[in-house]
C-alpha cells in the first residue's frame, strides 16, 4: 500500500522545510532526494518539487526534501546565513542554520535511507581538459559528483563511480545539445578537498550512506532545461534502484515549463483561499488570527516571511504579495454557503474558489453576516441574499491585477468564519 506523508519541520526563524514520503514497502530501498540547499540554484529545487508533487512512486520508496534552505531560496542567494553545504562537519548551536542541519542529518541517518541525492546547479560545463573559462576541470555543471570511487559497506549501491557512469549513460541518451554532455566528477574528498569534507554528501559517505550530487549547468539558458536534466538523472537513479514511477507530464522542456508555472494558491487557517496567479502586490485587511496562523501552499516552494506589520508571500524566489492582516477571533460556523448565479446554484465551503459569469447571490444562515469586499450595500452591512453584479464591485478591491477575483467573507458577529473567492469569467 502506498503511503504519502508530508512532514514540515519548523525552525528557529519560523521558516520550514518539508519531507515528503512516498512509502510502498519498507523492506525495499529508499531514495532520499534533497533540493534547495543553495537558494540560487533553481534547477535543483524545482526538480525536487516536481518529484514531490507530480510523480507517483509505485514501488520501493522515495523521500523528498524540495526546500531545505527556504530562507536562501526566498532571497535567491547561495546561503542567507552562510553556505549551508559547508556546515555538515561542524556547526555551532547559535548558527541560524543549526536546527535545519541537525534535522536533515537525522533524516540522512535514518536506517531506511539507502541512497542520497543532493541537487545543485553549478558553473560552466565540466571537462577533464581545459578548453576555456566555461569548459574546464574547475567547472561543476553537467556532472554527477562523487566523493570517492566506492564505499566499504554492505550496500547494493556502494560502487559510486560505476553507478555515476550508468546514470550519465542514461542521462546522455537524450541531450538538448551535444555540449550538454554529463560527466563524472570525483572530488576525492577525503584526500584532496578539505572544503568538501564539510558537505552534505561527505557527511553521508562518512556515515556509510551512498551519496551523489547532481550538478546541472548554470549556463543553460532556462530553468526548464536545468530541471529537464535533473529529472533525467533522478529517473536514472530510480531505474538503477528498481523504483517504478509514473509522472503526469511528458519529460520535455515545454511540459516542464508548464508544470513549473502551474496555477498556485494559498490556504490560510483552512478558512481563506487566495489564488496566487496575478495576485496584487499588496492586499489589505486579510482576516487573520492574532497568532498561530497556518499558511498552506499547493507548492512546496510557496513560503512567507513575517515582517513588521505584514506577511511577504513568495513562490520560490519570486516575491508575490504583501498581506496586511486585520486580526479577528476565528470561530466554527456553518462552513457551507450557497451561491446562486445564472445557471449556477451550488453549496460551497470556505477556503474555495468558484467561477461565475456576471452576477451572484450569497445565501447564508440568519446568524451569519456576509461581506463582499469592494461592494457597497446601501441597505446595510450584510450582503446576504443580495444580487451583486460585477460592475457594482469596486475593482481596486480585487485580489488579482486582472480584476476578476473578489473576496466573500463571512462573519458571526465580530468573529470570522471564513472566506470564498469569486472569480468572474
Amino acid at each position: 500500500m502506498k503511503l504519502i506523508i508530508s512532514l514540515t519541520f519548523f525552525v528557529l526563524y519560523l521558516q520550514a522545510f518539508d519531507l515528503v514520503k512516498f512509502d510502498n514497502n519498507i523492506s525495499k530501498p529508499t531514495l532520499l532526494i534533497i533540493g534547495g540547499i543553495h537558494g540560487n540554484e533553481p534547477g535543483g529545487y524545482e526538480a525536487a518539487n516536481l518529484i514531490a508533487t507530480r510523480y507517483n512512486i509505485k514501488s520501493a520508496n522515495v523521500w523528498v526534501i524540495p526546500n531545505l534552505n527556504i530562507k536562501s531560496i526566498q532571497h535567491n542567494v547561495r546561503g542567507f546565513y552562510g553556505d549551508m553545504n559547508r556546515k555538515f562537519a561542524h556547526i555551532k548551536e547559535d548558527d541560524e542554520d543549526y536546527e535545519i542541519v541537525k534535522r536533515v542529518k537525522s533524516i540522512i541517518l535514518n536506517p531506511r535511507v539507502s541512497l542520497v541525492l543532493n541537487l545543485h546547479d553549478g558553473h560552466g560545463f565540466y571537462r577533464s581538459d581545459y578548453q576555456n573559462l566555461i569548459f574546464n576541470p574547475n567547472s561543476w555543471g553537467q556532472t554527477c559528483v562523487i566523493d570517492q570511487e566506492s564505499l566499504d559497506v554492505n550496500s547494493s549501491f556502494k560502487k559510486l563511480n560505476d553507478i555515476a557512469l550508468r546514470v550519465n549513460d542514461i542521462t546522455n541518451e537524450k541531450l538538448l545539445q551535444d555540449h550538454h554532455l554529463f560527466h563524472v566528477r570525483n572530488t576525492k574528498t577525503a584526500l584532496e578537498d578539505l572544503e568538501m569534507q564539510n558537505s552534505l554528501t561527505y557527511f553521508s559517505i562518512k556515515n556509510s550512506k551512498p551519496a551523489f550530487a547532481i550538478e546541472t549547468s548554470k549556463n543553460l539558458k532556462t530553468t526548464s532545461q536545468k530541471v529537464y536534466y535533473q529529472l533525467r538523472a533522478i529517473e536514472a537513479f530510480m531505474q538503477i534502484m528498481s523504483i517504478d514511477f509514473k509522472r503526469d507530464f511528458k519529460l520535455n522542456v515545454e511540459d516542464i515549463y508548464n508544470q513549473i508555472n502551474k496555477e498556485s494558491y494559498l490556504k490560510i487557517n483552512n478558512a481563506i483561499y487566495i489564488n496566487l496567479n496575478n495576485i496584487r502586490p499588496k492586499l489589505k485587511y486579510i482576516p487573520l488570527k492574532l497568532k498561530n496562523n497556518k499558511f498552506k501552499f499547493n507548492s512546496y516552494l510557496g513560503s512567507y516571511e513575517k515582517k513588521n506589520g505584514y506577511f511577504q508571500l513568495y513562490l520560490a524566489n519570486k516575491k508575490l504579495s504583501k498581506l496586511y492582516p486585520e486580526r479577528f477571533k476565528y470561530i466554527k460556523c456553518n462552513s457551507k454557503i450557497r451561491i446562486l448565479s445564472e445557471k449556477f446554484d451550488k453549496i460551497v465551503t470556505f477556503a474555495s474558489e468558484i467561477i461565475i459569469k456576471d452576477d451572484f447571490k450569497v445565501i447564508s444562515d440568519d446568524s451569519l453576516r456576509v461581506n463582499v469586499i469592494g461592494y457597497r450595500n446601501r441597505n446595510g452591512s450584510d450582503d446576504s441574499s443580495v444580487k451583486i453584479l460585477k460592475r457594482e464591485i469596486q475593482q481596486n478591491y480585487s485580489i488579482d491585477t486582472e480584476k476578476k477575483l473578489y473576496r466573500v467573507e463571512v462573519y458571526n458577529g465580530d468573529s470570522f468564519c471564513g472566506m470564498i473567492s469569486v472569480k468572474f469569467k
